[in-house]
């Protein structure tokens, strides 16, 4: 990351907390060193920024590389510790997983979101099972956050977030999901996940969906999917 990330980390951070005063609940709770998965709801873009900010070590996250397109777009999610990635399924999907894999293996800290997507009606949606992967691979204990009022802060459309709503950020207590079984095995992955989900409403407080975050069926054989039994990555 650089001299860039060095600044956004010492400077705009700081800044960032003076003026949109976050409220922090829990950074006891943060290891101060080694590998740790930050696991989050997600509620607003935003979150992005508010994790980073309020955690007291440095958060790295995965951005789409759009993001990293112009040069002030760059600087400023290169300053944030964000990470462009590729979006999508197949080989991107791998590709993210392996970036996100090299970050915890060099004792970094990364910032994930379980439900995959933005909650667009302030519920709190099943995991998907990518997180526990990752955190049943790696070894590394998640830290499960609960963002509360990200989503009024900077409601979906909005151009630049409003100082009015004061953000609330909690840190719970690590979790260690090793107990749930290898990585490899489908339903380590899913009570992993659920133990991590369960943290995180713990922490939000958020109405439970019941259902996964996806996106309306485009097709047919989408719809299909959709209902059919399957892991969630």
């Amino acid at each position: 990351m650089g001299a860039t990330y060095a600044f956004g980390r010492f400077v705009v951070a700081p800044l960032a907390r003076l003026v949109y005063r976050p409220h922090v609940e829990g950074r006891a709770n943060v290891p101060k060193s080694g590998p740790v998965i930050f696991a989050s709801n997600h509620l607003s873009f935003i979150d992005s920024i508010a994790i980073p900010v309020a955690a007291p070590r440095p958060v790295h996250f995965l951005a789409k590389s759009s993001y990293f397109d112009t040069p002030a777009s760059r600087w400023f999610f290169t300053a944030i510790g964000a990470v462009p990635v590729q979006r999508g399924a197949g080989q991107a999907a791998l590709d993210a997983l392996d970036q996100q894999r090299a970050l915890l293996e060099n004792g970094s800290a990364v910032a994930l979101y379980p439900e995959g997507t933005r909650s667009l009606d302030g519920r709190l949606y099943k995991g998907r099972t990518g997180v526990a992967f990752l955190a049943l691979q790696t070894g590394a204990p998640v830290v499960p956050v609960g963002l509360i009022g990200t989503d009024k802060a900077m409601p979906v459309g909005a151009r630049m977030p409003s100082r009015k709503h004061r953000v609330t950020v909690r840190f719970g207590k690590p979790l260690d999901l090793s107990h749930h079984g290898a990585a490899s095995s489908g339903r380590a992955r899913r009570l992993a996940t659920d133990e991590i989900m369960s943290a995180i409403h713990a922490l939000s407080g958020q109405e439970l969906a019941g259902a996964y975050n996806e996106v309306p069926a485009q097709n047919p054989i989408d719809r299909i999917k959709q209902v059919l039994p399957h892991e969630r990555r």
